[in-house]
Parts: structure tokens; C-alpha cells; sequence
């Protein structure tokens, strides 16, 4: 009986690799999308990965939002890891956090701030984000007409540091450079948010 089964197991694997028996060519029906094979971010080794297929048939706009939200997100991340490694440091602000004479020394890192930082303060970090997102970060380039270049440029005519002076390659450069910081940010702070 064993042998009948592996026999049966055998030749059914091997019918894989055999042509369909009545002439007939199938075709897949699967057709793939080249349509941000080009963009920045598409880069060796995986070149353009869209695993969850987000991309499968959206169009400029929704993937510059989702290039927005990649990059914003990134820059979080690079400021969380940034965050964990110089409080793993002992680098500290000085003096006391609320009334109560609770040092900033005394609050740990990570999951565990949440326990020793008072609510009034934990409400100040939000309050202090919103008005990021509401009225300071906006991205011309993806929210509204305005001087943004690219998603994800925060400038708001206002800031330059230089970036207008450099070449488009240089820009390119250093826009994927930021690109997968992001990436790998955003894969560290998770990891740092497991291992705790």
C-alpha cells in the first residue's frame, strides 16, 4: 500500500512539469504592472517590491501619498532609534519633569516611560504633535499647491540649508539615501519595541 501511495505521489508531482495533453497554450493571466519600476526607492536587491500589492492599480497620486506617509514615517522611526540609543546612553535632560520632583534620570526607556511619565505631560506630547501635523509639518507637495518639490518636503519655502544648490543627481542621491534610512529605522524600532 505504502508503495502504491509514493508511486501516486510521484507521478502526480512529475504531471507538473508536463505540456497541457490537448494542445492548448495557457496563458497567465496575471499581468504585471511597470508603472513605478522607475521611482525613487526602486533599488537593488529587490528593485520594486510591492508584496501586499498596494500598487496594483493605483495611480501617481495615491502612490505619492503613500511615498509621503513612508517617508514621514521613516523620519519618526530615525528619531525613535535615535531616541532609544542615546537614553540607553544615560544622556538625560537635567532637573525634574513635573512638580512632584520626579527626575528625568528616574523615567526608564521605551514601554516604560509610559508608567513613570505624569498624564498632564503624556497630554503635552500630544498636544505638541498635533500642532506639528496641523499647522507646521505640512507637505506642500502632496497636500496643497505650494513651493514643495517632492513628497515629503517639509520646507515650506521657508527652510533650505542648501538643498537648492545641489545638482538633481545629488538631490536623487541623497533623497533615496533618506528613503532607506527610513526603511531600516523603521525595521530597528520595531525590532528595539520586540526585544523590550
Amino acid at each position: 500500500m505504502q508503495t502504491v501511495l509514493a508511486l501516486a505521489a510521484l507521478f502526480s508531482t512529475a504531471s507538473a512539469f508536463m505540456a497541457p495533453m490537448n494542445g492548448a497554450v495557457t496563458t497567465p493571466s496575471k499581468t504585471v504592472v511597470k508603472a513605478f519600476e522607475t521611482e525613487l526607492g526602486v533599488q537593488p536587491p529587490l528593485g520594486f517590491w510591492d508584496p501586499l500589492g498596494l500598487l496594483k492599480d493605483a495611480d501617481q497620486e495615491y502612490f505619492d501619498r503613500l511615498r509621503y506617509v513612508e517617508i514621514k514615517h521613516g523620519r519618526i522611526a530615525m528619531l525613535a532609534v535615535l531616541g532609544q540609543i542615546v537614553t540607553k546612553a544615560g544622556i538625560r535632560l537635567p532637573g525634574t519633569i513635573d512638580y512632584a520632583g520626579t527626575k528625568f534620570t528616574d523615567i526608564p526607556t521605551g514601554f516604560g516611560a509610559f508608567e513613570k511619565v505624569p498624564a498632564n505631560g503624556i497630554f503635552q506630547i500630544i498636544i505638541f504633535i498635533g500642532i506639528l501635523e496641523l499647522g507646521v509639518m505640512k507637505d506642500n507637495a502632496y497636500d496643497s499647491p505650494g513651493p514643495g518639490d517632492f513628497p515629503g518636503d517639509f520646507r515650506n519655502g521657508a527652510l533650505d540649508f542648501g538643498w537648492d544648490k545641489f545638482s538633481d543627481d545629488v538631490k536623487m542621491r541623497k533623497r533615496a539615501i533618506e528613503l532607506n534610512n527610513g526603511r531600516a529605522a523603521q525595521m530597528g524600532i520595531l525590532a528595539l519595541m520586540v526585544h523590550e
